[in-house]
This record gives structure tokens, sequence and C-alpha cells, in this order.
């Protein structure tokens, strides 16, 4: 297990399974990238973290889509065509 970056550790796969107790330990204080053969291949995170980025990540969604509808309730007047339409004009239907 090697800490870098003050708040980073890295931790082989191999070990992970050896030092679980040790790891999810380092979880209070620091993110945890496992590695196999030197190569990161995943990220550890504390829940409270996780529900953290998952929260955020819903709350852009939800920026996102709300601009979208914006634009497309703005569009009055312009001339708009079904789904059905658009895909007999290209050819795929």
């Amino acid at each position: 297990m090697i800490t870098v970056e003050g708040k980073t550790t890295l931790v082989g796969v191999a070990e992970l399974r050896k030092a679980t107790a040790e790891i999810l330990e380092k979880l209070k204080s620091s993110k945890v990238i496992l590695t196999k053969r030197n190569r990161p291949v995943g990220v550890i995170l504390d829940y409270k973290e996780f529900q953290d980025i998952e929260a955020l990540i819903d709350t852009l969604e939800d920026y996102i889509l709300g601009t979208l509808a914006k634009e497309r309730a703005q569009r009055k007047g312009k001339k708009t065509l079904p789904l059905e339409e658009v895909e007999k004009q290209l050819g795929l239907r």
C-alpha cells in the first residue's frame, strides 16, 4: 500500500485480499485506487462521498434537461418534425 499526494492510497488487488480491514480504515482519510500490475483498475470510495457524487450527478442531469426543455419551449412557431417523419426522410423506415 502506497500513499501518494497526501490523500490518495494505491492498493494492489492482491493486497486488497490480504489487508481489507486496514484498507477500509484508509477510506476515512484518503481515496483508495486499486491497481493491477501497477495500472489503475478501480476506485474505492467512502459511501458518503459516493452519495454526494450521485446527488451532484442527479442535480446536473436535472439542470441540463431543464435547460433543454426551456430551449425547446422557446422554439414556438418554428417547424418541427415528428420522429417518424425524420426516420422516413433518412430512409430508416
